[in-house]
């Protein structure tokens, strides 16, 4: 493979679920994973920031099994490169981290080829990678994505983000996705189901229209939510009381464990959500996170440019 220049691959995080829409909605955030990537005699890895310190830097890590799996699909082999990742997306929390890395691979593969597929393409892609289209979907796309997955195939519509600020509470407890797969159960009654269902519709009509009203009903979820109450402390205290402190509605983010609350009054909410932990003596990090209409871009670097931290966005 002929030498080529360095490039950088800027991946914004996610939230999913949104409650109801389970699986299948899913928001761009304003915190983003960074790669860049340069040419090298031998495959390396760097990280930088402390987000990053316990990511694997071998053969396992996600970003370069991506990257082989692309290279592979096109019957050629991954050159040698130089990957440098940084990151202020929490790892395992519920934004999108994994989901995130995985758009990375296939964005920066697909420039280290060419640009044999279209966007949509790496959606499919990128989708049979995580399991379900919603946090890469938000993470390519950026926006509010709606989408269904029938297991061969993603349909994603993108929607402009609403003009509402999110503050994330995580508390800084391991909850392992399968963990919080485990619990759901596997059949709903018909009745269960159309409830759902009606929420999620409501949900989508809610950031649709801007109806604000509506969107605590349709954030109140029936098809995860309810069974991973005892997984996240504080979740049911949050999900029933962050109204009454400005919340227009709140929900687990993704499997969790992070809690989200939409918002117009982020300080209220923000002083709730960690009395909340501190009561409950439950450390835990409260972001303020605006939705991010863009998602994941590529631009070109000087070799000179050792870019800081999610500079020159």
């Amino acid at each position: 493979m002929d030498r080529w220049k360095p490039f950088e691959v800027v991946v914004p995080g996610s939230t999913a679920n949104l409650g109801s829409g389970f699986d299948s909605l899913g928001m761009a955030v304003d915190r983003f994973l960074r790669l860049r990537i340069s040419p090298s005699d031998r495959m390396r890895m760097k990280t930088r920031g402390g987000v990053l310190e316990q990511v694997d830097l071998d053969d396992n890590n996600l970003i370069l099994r991506v990257m082989r799996e692309a290279f592979r699909e096109k019957g050629r082999r991954l050159p040698p490169l130089l990957l440098e990742a940084e990151s202020d997306i929490p790892l395992m929390r519920g934004l999108g981290s994994s989901a995130a890395a995985i758009v990375a691979g296939w964005t920066a593969a697909n420039r280290l080829l060419g640009n044999p597929w279209s966007r949509e393409e790496l959606l499919q892609r990128a989708t049979r990678t995580e399991g379900h289209p919603d946090n890469v979907g938000a993470s390519l796309y950026g926006g509010v994505v709606i989408t269904s997955w029938d297991g061969r195939h993603a349909h994603l519509l993108q929607a402009e983000t609403p003009p509402l600020t999110i503050v994330a509470a995580v508390p800084l407890v391991s909850l392992a996705t399968s963990e919080a797969r485990h619990v759901l159960p596997e059949h709903l009654t018909h009745g269960e189901a159309v409830l759902g269902s009606s929420r999620a519709n409501l949900l989508t009509a809610a950031l649709l229209t801007g109806n604000w009203e509506a969107l605590r009903v349709g954030m109140n979820d029936r098809f995860h939510q309810p069974y991973r109450l005892s997984l996240v402390p504080g979740l049911q205290e949050m999900l029933e009381g962050a109204y009454r402190h400005g919340a227009l509605g709140a929900a687990l983010s993704g499997a969790g464990p992070t809690v989200i609350a939409f918002t117009l009054d982020p300080e209220s909410v923000s002083e709730y959500m960690e009395d909340v932990f501190q009561n409950l003596s439950v450390p835990a990090d409260i972001f303020i996170l605006r939705p991010y209409d863009r998602g994941a871009v590529v631009g070109l670097t000087n070799e000179s440019d050792r870019s800081t931290l999610l500079g020159n966005l």
